[in-house]
């Protein structure tokens, strides 16, 4: 069943879409997409491995005198670093705090939004709440579908706490948003991270 809520107010922002603690499967039912969670073989692109040392290092020494409380704090002390040392690697265009609009259902920010060459990504911050931030996130990715003239088959997006990532990639052709199983740990898993977020940038 569709949410109908949405209808009869008629208006959202993407931020809205996670407030309302809705069945992501129903959100994009009613934009017309399929949703389906699973195990997603995301591409991967080799990184220096001592510039990821470095980063994991300064990250373990700052994080122990770092309030993470809230959205503000994890965005510029754990996804920013994150993000700088992606752009290292593609030269990607970063823009932050995006407005998009598409119509009345389909508007907002995107938290960050990268682009290198024809490759894109839209990365969506949350201090808590993965599953409703990826909701958020699916939203947005069918946005950006709709915005994007490119011959790109599939699109590229990211829910992240700061200390916790998770991937979400829209196929175009089938119209149908996928929720990767799995999350990606900062600092632990901060290696296959990169190399995840620099192959959607470089196409590899």
């Amino acid at each position: 069943m569709q949410p109908m809520v949405i209808a009869e107010r008629g208006t959202y922002t993407f931020s809205d879409y996670f407030k309302l603690n809705l069945e992501v499967e129903d959100v994009l039912a009613y934009f017309g997409y399929g949703f389906v969670v699973q195990n997603v073989a995301l591409p991967q692109t080799a990184v220096n491995p001592q510039r990821v040392r470095d980063l994991t290092t300064r990250l373990e020494e700052s994080l122990p005198f770092i309030s993470l409380s809230n959205e503000t704090a994890r965005r510029e002390f754990l996804i920013a670093p994150v993000i700088a040392e992606l752009v290292y690697y593609t030269h990607a265009k970063v823009r932050v705090e995006m407005p998009v609009t598409v119509s009345q259902q389909l508007q907002g920010t995107f938290d960050y939004f990268l682009q290198a060459g024809q490759r894109l990504l839209v990365v969506e911050a949350k201090k808590g709440d993965l599953q409703n931030g990826f909701t958020q996130l699916a939203v947005e990715l069918v946005a950006l579908d709709k915005l994007e003239k490119s011959d790109e088959k599939l699109l590229y997006g990211a829910v992240s706490m700061g200390n916790a990532w998770q991937f979400g990639l829209l196929d175009r052709q089938a119209k149908r948003v996928t929720q990767s199983l799995t999350l990606y740990r900062v600092p632990d898993d901060l290696e296959t991270l990169l190399e995840i977020l620099v192959a959607i940038l470089k196409g590899d």
